[in-house]
């Protein structure tokens, strides 16, 4: 099933500005907040599309692939599975901060519960994967070395000594909250701020572990294995979802982003789909017309050069360019022919053009 464009989830056009477009995510997520439609999964899936397309629009590289390439521009694994309802409220709970009539709304109360603890993430993750064209072609499966934050194996991410020194936090009773009542002429309006000596996390810790020091991650080189789709286009983003660093104190993990590099091709230059080969014959060889040899990304093909063909001329192999990344249909070879003359000439090979100059062929009409 197809994803729905990001700019009608919203109900902006795509001129909007950031503002615009965050006003515009803030108007929809309170709309179908699960708070207000309990136990209505259109509301939740809307909600879930609403902070996925704000994701997008309000971060400008992810915008600018969006705009140029679409959904396939973020990647093929780019919320395929749709977004966590924890991560929507971790990374988008300031939007509904002092708006409205929900000025005092905390995106982390659940259905009337004060409990807030929050639910870590870890942090994302970046690498540059460098491709040549012939693995563009094909595809092809990379393996890389990358090193990352993972759980200490030691307390298993806790952090503790032990389990008996995970206690609940003495601020906010292990909340990870702090409630705030004020009575105002509208009466009593409650609110709930992060835990300033937790965190969040509603709990502390009476004595840490020896291995991470109170962390609960270690860093550590890890081994991934990386499906790069046939097609991908140099600046594509594709991601791995859960590959990234591990959260302090346990919590769910960070994504591994991949950025797709091209490296040069030693003759064919990639435009779009297409390849260009710029093809340089002798004057004779355009005169008498020729086999010459090409090279393609499944090897070298023999193609014919007609008597007389002209400095400009423009040939075209069809489909033996790349493939498309979504439909797999492939773009074609175009070969620019141009026509070397040579700067030095024996004294023969003059006399002969010489000759050649005088015939009538030879003047233009």
């Amino acid at each position: 099933m197809s994803k729905r464009d990001y700019y009608e989830i919203l109900e902006v056009p795509k001129t909007a500005s950031k503002d615009e477009i965050k006003k515009a995510y803030r108007k929809q997520a309170l709309k179908h907040h699960p708070d207000r439609n309990p136990g209505n999964k259109n509301a939740e899936e809307s909600f879930k599309q609403a902070a996925e397309a704000y994701e997008v629009l309000s971060d400008d590289d992810k915008k600018t692939k969006y705009d140029k390439f679409g959904h396939d521009g973020l990647g093929k694994n780019f919320h395929s599975n749709g977004m966590r309802m924890e991560d929507i409220f971790s990374s988008f709970g300031d939007i509904f901060g002092n708006f409205g009539p929900f000025r005092n709304f905390d995106p982390f109360m659940r259905s009337g519960n004060m409990n807030t603890q929050r639910v870590n993430k870890g942090s994302n993750l970046r690498i540059n994967v460098k491709l040549t064209l012939n693995e563009i072609f094909y595809g092809i499966q990379k393996t890389i070395k990358i090193k990352r934050q993972d759980i200490c194996s030691t307390c298993g991410g806790t952090g503790a000594h032990t389990a008996q020194n995970i206690v609940a936090c003495p601020t906010c009773k292990g909340a990870g909250s702090i409630v705030n009542v004020v009575n105002t002429p509208f009466g009593r309006i409650q609110s709930a701020s992060v835990c300033p000596s937790c965190q969040g996390e509603g709990k502390t810790i009476t004595k840490v572990c020896l291995t991470c020091s109170g962390e609960g991650i270690i860093e550590k080189e890890d081994i991934v294995n990386i499906g790069i789709p046939m097609g991908v286009i140099k600046g594509m983003q594709l991601v791995m979802q859960g590959k990234g660093n591990a959260a302090r104190h346990g919590g769910s993990y960070g994504d591994l982003m991949i950025i797709i590099d091209e490296e040069p091709h030693p003759h064919l230059i990639r435009e779009g789909n297409d390849l260009i080969y710029n093809l340089l014959i002798s004057v004779p060889e355009a005169i008498l017309g020729s086999q010459v040899e090409i090279p393609t990304l499944e090897g070298s093909v023999m193609i014919k050069i007609e008597q007389g063909t002209q400095p400009g001329k423009v040939l075209r192999l069809k489909g033996k360019g790349l493939p498309d990344v979504n439909t797999h249909q492939q773009g074609d070879i175009r070969i620019n022919v141009n026509i070397w003359v040579p700067k030095d000439i024996t004294v023969d090979e003059r006399k002969i053009i010489d000759k050649f100059k005088q015939s009538a062929s030879f003047i233009p009409k």
